[in-house]
């Protein structure tokens, strides 16, 4: 970032009345085991979860829609999850994510709304859709009810200027910087995902084997730094 002027203020970064969509299903063990890093395990389930989410106000980027996918994964004797990507449509919360908690988002065409009684998330990359979000929200439902997607791993890289390794190589336990929430409407209903083909950050191998429901969650909250769960410290030939 310039020195004189940061591109992006650090956290803490307040977020109010972010719309969340979460659709949960059964992915192919071999699409998991293709986008994770050496360092973790596919699950033998194939559980995944499409999130789509719109951020009206955020203290820190602005507005801003935002698509994830996570898949369930092993590292080392623990279970959780990893994100392989995350599309959106913001220019400043792009480099955050990246360079603070070595999440990896890309620019994307996003567009989130709601059409009578769904909500959807559209995903578009040289005019694909490579991942789109349906759901609906007509069952009374509690933060409870929800699974408990934690912790939600990243793996941060920064390779060497010269070539010669990486300077950083961390993982990083992302659902621990959430603090400060308030609910305002949780509700649970049924969802769909696709994901067309794309010569670059292709997921149709993710093609939905079988779903498990879907969960609409409206909040504030205020996103804080993460936790370095393993650092591999990487050392430069020689």
């Amino acid at each position: 970032m310039p020195a004189f002027s940061p591109y992006y203020p650090m956290p803490p970064a307040r977020y109010r009345n972010v719309r969340f969509q979460y659709v949960y299903f059964q992915a192919a063990k071999s699409a998991v085991d293709r986008i994770l890093p050496a360092c973790f395990e596919p699950s033998d389930d194939g559980f995944c979860v499409a999130v789509g989410l719109s951020a009206g106000w955020t203290a820190n980027y602005g507005p801003f829609e935002e698509s994830i996918l996570l898949v369930k994964c092993h590292f080392e004797d623990q279970v959780g999850y990893f994100s392989p990507v995350v599309f959106l449509n913001s220019r400043s919360s792009i480099p955050a994510g990246r360079e603070i908690y070595g999440t990896p988002k890309v620019f994307a065409d996003l567009k989130v709304g709601l059409d009578e009684r769904v909500m959807y998330t559209h995903t578009r990359l040289a005019g694909a859709n490579v991942l789109g979000i349906r759901s609906t929200m007509q069952r009374d439902a509690t933060v409870e009810d929800m699974p408990v997607l934690k912790p939600s791993w990243r793996l941060k890289v920064i390779p060497r200027a010269d070539g010669q390794g990486c300077d950083v190589m961390q993982v990083i336990d992302g659902s621990k910087c959430t603090r400060d929430v308030t609910v305002h409407i949780v509700r649970g209903g049924e969802g769909v995902v696709e994901f067309q083909p794309s010569p670059t950050y292709d997921l149709s191998d993710f093609a939905p084997q079988e779903y498990f429901g879907a969960h609409y969650i409206e909040m504030d909250y205020t996103e804080a730094y993460a936790e370095v769960v393993k650092d591999f410290r990487v050392p430069s030939p020689g």
